[in-house]
């Protein structure tokens, strides 16, 4: 692409098309940008149009295409093309810090991002000077400037939290201390502006710790100095908005946590300014909102000084805990106005928060982590303590239930808090406070707001009433919750969003509990009176106003579909349509990932329950969901095609041993390269085929001239990459398994050249574990290179039969390997042989090894997501045949010892180790055999 004006006015429109809401106008002009973005100069079209376009909503979208551009093709993948030309990269990063920090704030955010990305890549080898060049620009003293600097390391240096430690990883920090160290201390020292200050402390507390070990005093003191800083100049009026202000107070609480956590020796002389500084903070900073985070992390600091050991004495004091409880705890668990205009206006938010447990930042959860972190060692004085309050709460709401049902709301939280010791997503509180009678609680308090019939009565309260049945699940009696499952389903036509998406969700994880046999807890039999409701129930939820897409839904479909089984079949004729009209319309434009991945799973658990029963209605669904796979495929709606692929394996696998001409009809559409580039499609594309090829192989070979070259063609691609080789050899096995043999007998040589050629540029663990299992004769000129020194690294059951009995064959009836010169590996192939019998899996890996992790990789595409409900049952291609391994071994050797007498027991006796020979004397044992 030449960087003309023409050019750039082209990209211009599309751009702007890709910001049009309708799908028609938005969807082709992202394709014709992802079509043009592996040419050269793309990139560089992006940077000057985000620097020189005059519309500045085009600019802002040049940024974040050119962002998103990075984070896709940045990365070098090994065995892959580079997406990036070598000019490219060149002229990004001699331009982009420049750009950058020149740029307004909105395009500067983006362009700092991309950095980090680019560094994480290049930095320090392929981008030495990236530092030094960020470095000089604080002597600039343009305020915009130093941010974009220290924003842009922020992105870059926040990676070391979380980085595994390494040699490496120390080289690296230790270069970026060398030449960021001293000018960012000096920089804090002169700056007075708090936004610097900020951004400063973001940066070397969090991202750098390191900086504070040989400096503590000066930075302990000037914190303390900010944290008691009242100005009142620097404060501002909107109550909702956190100034500069309460960032950095905000920020310096967080960094206290912090230090208390990893510097305790070095912060112990400092942390009860600190204490005191922060208690006088929360006691005196109001309810606004503005205030939310800095309280938030005033408190996990309190949090996380409470529950270490050596500190625990300054909590210890009946007086000091009566006193964080009523002046910190109990005002931090109100519900204010703020939650609940989120509740009936920002209920996707709110159930974010609350149920998703992304609230790390509201009083509440800051409030319960202290009040478990009091717990720890207060256990009894504080539950003692806040039950006072809890019964206060209840009897003021029991007054006037109408004006104080916030105060029933806050003692349910609190008693929730105050319980729950122990929890996990899959059982909810698996760890109680013994001292709080949850089922007592249960009866008296929750029970009620089950019950009541009001509908727009106390919404609040009926959904904190339905997520303590959901928390406690695991501690409350099955009678309570088998009490509580009708009442739950009438909850899901609640007009509150909350409400029934609570309900919604409690119920999918009742279905999921288990009982002591490992079966569901609640069974299908003790839903049967409930069937029909549920599922009405569950499909009108999707019509209520803001959950067409709601997922706590959906799922709790799926699961309720899975729980039931054979029960929904008189329903699915109606339901089948719905889930297809859903499907037609989030086909569209996909939003919602996980909506989307559990009603695909609800599509397989139709046809799996249903066909199961009677295969032969298969043909019905196949009738419902093909106009809308077809629109799909069409469209290239590149979200769902790994779904619809997996869908339509699992249709086609139910056939019987023949192939549909609808099916058949898509074939040859199935091996065009362009659907094999993108990563997702590769697994379910790889099933679809054996699918293919299990049902009628020979059909296939017989069709068209064309149709293997293209599946060998597939192979080929996929065999040469180190991340795709194991789909090579999934397909590999299906053609040489399911196909005739004389229509791949002119191609078996090719396919070995491909294998070896791969084997001799790129050998890894896992191309030698698969090449293993490959069904294909072994033969000698592999065995003493990759069979008899690597045998030791196959696993899994299935795979290491499948490789037992292919060595078996080869030792007893291959005559080569008793008359020619590969005699002598005879022997060290049994003991190989045995070995993978007896010793443990191999599972080392080379440390030159590099397997890539598709899905961590910035450049991965649409995702493959595995459907639960659509797998299939792992293939053993010898099944009965074969039970015990070690039998077969055993009865193939006397066969062979019978032919050949004398000749087997001499090769054992002068070539097998002793420990082996007393091995295979126990097989010939157990097979009643023995040899001649």
């Amino acid at each position: 692409m030449e960087l003309n004006d023409a050019n750039l006015q082209t990209l211009t429109e599309f751009l702007r098309k890709t910001l049009d809401p309708d799908p028609t106008v938005r969807r082709p002009a992202e394709k014709f940008l992802e079509s043009v973005e592996g040419n050269q100069n793309y990139p560089l079209f992006l940077l000057t149009l985000l620097e020189k376009c005059q519309d500045n909503v085009i600019r802002v979208c040049a940024a974040v295409t050119f962002k998103n551009y990075i984070k896709r093709n940045w990365r070098i993948v090994e065995d892959e093309p580079n997406k990036v030309s070598d000019p490219d990269r060149t002229a990004i990063k001699a331009n982009i810090i420049n750009l950058m920090l020149s740029s307004p704030e909105q395009i500067q955010k983006q362009l700092s991002d991309a950095i980090s990305i680019i560094g994480r890549e290049d930095f320090p080898q392929k981008w030495p000077d990236l530092l030094t060049e960020m470095v000089t620009r604080f002597r600039s003293g343009d305020f915009h400037i130093i941010n974009g600097v220290l924003r842009t390391a922020h992105s870059l240096f926040k990676r070391y939290r979380h980085e595994f430690k390494s040699n490496e990883l120390w080289s690296e920090i230790k270069l970026v201390l060398d030449t960021f160290a001293l000018p960012l201390t000096e920089l804090f020292k002169v700056c007075n502006g708090l936004q610097f200050n900020y951004t400063v402390l973001c940066v070397i507390t969090q991202d750098l710790p390191e900086f504070f070990e040989d400096n503590m005093e000066t930075w302990m003191t000037n914190f303390h100095g900010l944290l008691t800083l009242d100005n009142k100049l620097l404060q501002t009026d909107d109550e909702e908005e956190a100034g500069l202000l309460e960032l950095l107070k905000s920020q310096i609480c967080d960094n206290a946590a912090l230090y208390a956590q990893k510097y305790d020796e070095e912060f112990q002389p400092y942390l009860p300014r600190f204490v005191t500084a922060i208690w006088n903070l929360l006691v005196s900073t109001g309810q606004e909102v503005k205030y939310d985070l800095l309280v938030s992390n005033a408190i996990q600091f309190l949090a996380s000084v409470c529950e270490r050991p050596h500190y625990k004495h300054l909590f210890e004091d009946q007086n000091t805990l009566t006193s964080i409880c009523e002046k910190v705890i109990v005002p931090n668990m109100e519900f204010r106005s703020a939650d609940e205009e989120a509740f009936e206006d920002n209920s996707e938010e709110y159930i974010r928060r609350d149920l998703e447990g992304s609230d790390i930042d509201t009083r509440r959860r800051a409030a319960c982590d202290l009040v478990r972190g009091l717990c720890k060692f207060f256990e009894g004085p504080v539950t003692a303590i806040f039950s006072g309050y809890v019964n206060s709460m209840l009897g003021e709401y029991a007054k006037n239930p109408g004006e104080n049902w916030k105060h029933k709301d806050a003692a349910i939280y609190l008693v929730t808090s105050l319980a729950s010791k122990a929890q996990t997503q899959k059982h909810g509180i698996t760890q109680a406070n013994e001292l709080v009678n949850l089922n007592e609680f249960f009866v008296n308090h929750i029970l009620s707001d089950l019950k009541s019939s009001n509908v727009n009565e106390f919404p609040v309260l009926k959904a904190d009433a339905i997520k303590y049945v959901m928390i406690f699940r695991s501690q409350l009696p099955k009678e309570q919750l088998l009490q509580a499952v009708p009442l739950l389903i009438s909850h899901l036509q609640a007009e509150s969003t909350v409400e029934h998406t609570y309900a919604a969700h409690a119920l999918e994880r009742l279905f999921t509990m288990r009982g002591s046999s490992n079966t569901t807890l609640i069974t299908p039999a003790e839903m049967a009176p409930f069937t029909e409701q549920l599922l009405n129930n569950l499909f009108k939820a999707l019509a209520l106003p803001g959950s067409a897409e709601n997922e706590y839904i959906m799922k709790a479909i799926m699961r309720s579909f899975s729980l039931l089984q054979e029960a929904i079949v008189p329903y699915i004729p109606t339901l089948i349509g719905q889930l297809t009209h859903k499907l037609l319309l989030v086909s569209k434009n996909p939003s919602k990932p996980h909506f989307n991945h559990y009603l695909f799973e609800s599509l397989c658990l139709s046809v799996r329950i249903t066909c199961k029963a009677n295969p032969t209605t298969v043909s019905s669904f196949e009738e419902a969901l093909f106009p809308v796979f077809t629109e799909i495929l069409q469209n290239d709606v590149q979200e769902f095609l790994p779904y619809v692929f997996q869908v339509m394996s699992l249709l086609l696998e139910i056939h019987s041993n023949s192939i549909p001409s609808s099916y058949m009809a898509l074939f040859p559409h199935l091996l065009q390269p362009v659907l094999w580039e993108r990563t997702g499609n590769i697994p379910p594309l790889v099933r679809l085929l054996q699918a293919y090829l299990q049902k009628g192989g020979a059909s296939i070979a017989g069709s068209a001239a064309d149709k293997i070259p293209g599946l060998l063609g597939v192979f080929q691609k996929l065999i040469a990459s180190k991340a795709n080789d194991h789909q090579g050899f999934y397909l590999l096995n299906s053609i040489i398994e399911d196909m005739p043999p004389e229509s791949i007998t002119q191609y078996r040589k090719q396919i070995f050249i491909l294998l070896f050629q791969r084997l001799q540029s790129s050998k890894t663990t896992k191309f030698i574990k698969k090449l293993f299992i490959c069904r294909t004769l072994m033969f000698g000129m592999v065995l003493e290179k990759i069979i008899i020194p690597e045998v030791q690294k196959v696993s899994g059951p299935v795979e290491k039969k499948i490789c037992a009995v292919g060595i078996t064959k080869v030792l007893t009836e291959c005559p080569a390997m008793m008359d020619t010169e590969y005699t002598k590996l005879w022997t060290p192939l049994l003991q190989a042989l045995i070995g993978l019998f007896e010793l443990p899996e191999d599972d080392s890996i080379p440390d030159d090894e590099h397997f890539i992790d598709i899905e961590d990789a910035p450049g991965y595409q649409t995702a493959f997501s595995q459907l639960a409900f659509a797998g299939k049952k792992e293939h053993d291609p010898i099944g009965d045949a074969v039970g015990n391994p070690k039998i077969l071994l055993a009865q193939s050797l006397h066969k062979l010892s019978t032919a050949c007498p004398g000749r087997v027991p001499s090769m054992l006796s002068t070539s097998l180790n002793a420990e082996a020979l007393q091995f295979l004397q126990g097989y010939l044992q157990a097979a009643t055999v023995q040899l001649v």
